[in-house]
């Protein structure tokens, strides 16, 4: 099946401790079902310190469920769900389902 959320989406958190923040997707973790979304799931992490980095408390995205996200619709940056189109050159592409503007261009 073609991915849903791609690296470089604007998404909308849906559940959770950030639901209704949006962000962009850093990095997709397919085999734990999971993304990084910049801005979203802050964790504070114990940092030892070493030659070249700094010690100290520092805060970093952590993954967040897929299930717990939906793309921003391209038209408004409302949450929405991604259909499949099959444009007249063949290209896949995704498309919103609330909106029905194309995804990715």
């Amino acid at each position: 099946m073609a991915a849903k959320i791609k690296k470089g989406d604007k998404v909308v958190v849906l559940a959770g401790r950030d639901k209704g923040r949006s962000g962009e997707v850093v990095q997709v973790i397919p085999a734990e079902d999971r993304a990084v979304v910049r801005g979203v799931n802050l964790v504070k992490r114990h940092q030892r310190q070493t030659a070249n980095q700094e010690g100290g408390i520092i805060s970093k995205e952590a993954p967040i469920q897929l299930s717990n996200l939906a793309i921003a619709d391209p038209k408004d940056g409302k949450a929405t769900r991604v259909g499949f189109k099959t444009l007249d050159d063949g290209r896949k592409v995704r498309v919103a389902k609330r909106s029905g503007e194309l995804i990715d261009g």
